[in-house]
C-alpha cells in the first residue's frame, strides 16, 4: 500500500458524537427549565388585593409605595429621654 492511498476515515454518524449532545443539551435544558417556570407561575399566581375596600388590614398588606412611606416616618414620634 503505497501512501497516496490512505484508508477511508472512519466518519460515525452524528449522534455518535459526543459534541453533539453537548451542544444539544445546553439549550434542551433551558428549554425544561422556561416549562417548569411557567408552570409554577401559572399554578401559583399571587394575589392581587383590593386597596379600595378596606381590605388592608396592617402595613404589611399595603402596596409597596405606602408601606414604604409608611416605614419612613412613623405616626409617632420617639419618646424624649
Amino acid at each position: 500500500m503505497n501512501p497516496s492511498q490512505t484508508p477511508p476515515a472512519h466518519n460515525p454518524p452524528w449522534w455518535r458524537l459526543p459534541i453533539v449532545w453537548m451542544v444539544i443539551a445546553g439549550p434542551a435544558i433551558v428549554v425544561v427549565a422556561s416549562l417548569i417556570t411557567v408552570t409554577l407561575a401559572v399554578k401559583h399566581v399571587d394575589p392581587v388585593l383590593d386597596t379600595s375596600k378596606g381590605q388592608v388590614k396592617g402595613v404589611n398588606d399595603m402596596p409597596a409605595v405606602q408601606g414604604r412611606n409608611h416605614a419612613a416616618s412613623p405616626e409617632r414620634q420617639p419618646a424624649d429621654r
